[in-house]
């Protein structure tokens, strides 16, 4: 009988008898179906959605906006859902909690707070000032449309306040007050919007979105880029196999579609087809200069090909990865020692010096709740056996990514 991958305690994990050619059906992604359920609540015309995501991240955000007489909404430890539903929340009649797991306790959401209380919301910290748990209190009249708010933070506050605007009465003006990071994942959520019939300009760093209506249509979600990023690794990783990702557009909303740009240097080619992209080995390069802003997702999977192939990184863009389900950035530090590799940081610049494919066998690599972690951490065993902790995380983005590489020819214990 086969293990109940999200009940195991630990897997190890041997890719050593990759086939030489498979064929995955990625899930849907949960970025584009997360914004893609806000806008349907939003709107008061029909929106049609097919091959919603099977994350948990996203079953959550379903199941609370089909629910919304209820008094508390828990999030559980979904970030993008948390920052989408206080947004939505400004907009809606009475006082309502929302709350999650006691790590998204821990996670700041004072920018979007403070966006949202300018707008004529009022919200209360229940626990710790800057931080959920919060009680919001919908607005009554629109205090203004001018928000300031950091670009460099999270993308995810801009896009929560770009989706209420064409409901506000009088619409809004963002201005992104920094640098602009994770620019992909705001141009997606001003595509689905556009997509449903909402216009928006955009001129230097400041986004208008006039009062308008959502259009009422049909989308089918995408598969997703960031979970065909495990792919590449593994595909990087073995040099020899050729993989089919079955759902993904050459002409994508996603931003994490930058993963085959990446993984061009570390090993991997990438053919579209009509029916996805297939996955073909190359010569990697020795030295690569990635800035994460765009796509910081990505980081840890390429962090850990590059320690493994023997490829120095440079990298900007990472600062975002220490307020995300763990400090990223010293997950890293911590689970790249254990196979030689050292990951330094500098003035906003970090450093992978790569430790090479000489490691023992079971290497026991931590998750710290990370779905990513888990994720990035297990293609490793195409070079050797190695054992991920708490195997579970992945329901919260990809709950098929266990089957997958067992289809793919991996051993799972």
């Amino acid at each position: 009988m086969s293990i109940d991958f999200l009940q195991a305690k630990s897997l190890t994990v041997d890719g050593s008898q990759l086939l030489s050619k498979t064929s995955i059906p990625l899930n849907a992604s949960k970025s584009e179906t997360n914004r893609a359920l806000m806008i349907q609540a939003l709107a008061n015309n029909p929106i049609q959605l097919s091959n919603l995501a099977i994350a948990r991240d996203s079953q959550t955000m379903q199941q609370l906006v089909s629910q919304p007489d209820l008094d508390t909404w828990d999030v559980l430890d979904a970030g993008t859902t948390m920052r989408f539903l206080t947004a939505y929340l400004a907009l809606q009649p009475g006082t309502k909690i929302i709350t999650g797991t006691p790590r998204m306790q821990q996670r700041p959401i004072n920018p979007l707070v403070d966006a949202i209380r300018t707008l004529g919301a009022k919200v209360e910290y229940l626990k710790n000032e800057h931080y959920p748990p919060l009680q919001i209190t919908g607005m009554d009249d629109q205090q203004t449309r001018k928000i300031r708010i950091p670009g460099n933070i999270s993308s995810q506050y801009i896009s929560a306040l770009l989706m209420i605007a064409p409901l506000l009465p009088q619409g809004i003006e963002v201005e992104l007050i920094s640098e602009i990071y994770s620019r992909p994942y705001i141009e997606m959520t001003l595509g689905l919007m556009a997509r449903f019939g909402v216009q928006h300009q955009w001129s230097g760093q400041t986004i208008s979105v006039a009062p308008q209506a959502y259009q009422s249509g049909n989308y089918t979600i995408e598969s997703d880029w960031s979970g065909a990023s495990y792919w590449y690794s593994i595909a990087a990783l073995s040099g020899r196999s050729s993989i089919t990702l079955q759902g993904l557009r050459e002409r994508s909303l996603q931003g994490d579609q930058k993963i085959a740009k990446i993984m061009e240097q570390l090993g991997v080619r990438t053919s579209y087809t009509h029916y996805g992209v297939v996955l073909l080995p190359k010569k990697a390069d020795k030295e690569v200069n990635i800035d994460f802003r765009e796509c910081p997702d990505l980081a840890q999977t390429v962090m850990a090909v590059a320690s493994v192939k023997g490829t120095k990184l440079k990298m900007t863009g990472l600062e975002s990865l220490k307020i995300k389900e763990t400090d990223r950035i010293l997950a890293m530090q911590n689970e790249l020692a254990k196979i030689g590799g050292q990951l330094l940081e500098e003035d906003h610049q970090w450093t992978l010096i790569p430790g090479g494919d000489q490691w023992a066998d079971n290497v026991t690599f931590e998750t710290y709740e990370d779905h990513r972690m888990a994720m990035a951490l297990a293609p490793l065993g195409v070079v050797r056996p190695v054992i991920i902790e708490e195997p579970e995380v992945v329901i919260k983005s990809y709950p098929d990514y266990w089957k997958h590489l067992e289809a793919a020819g991996f051993s799972l214990v």
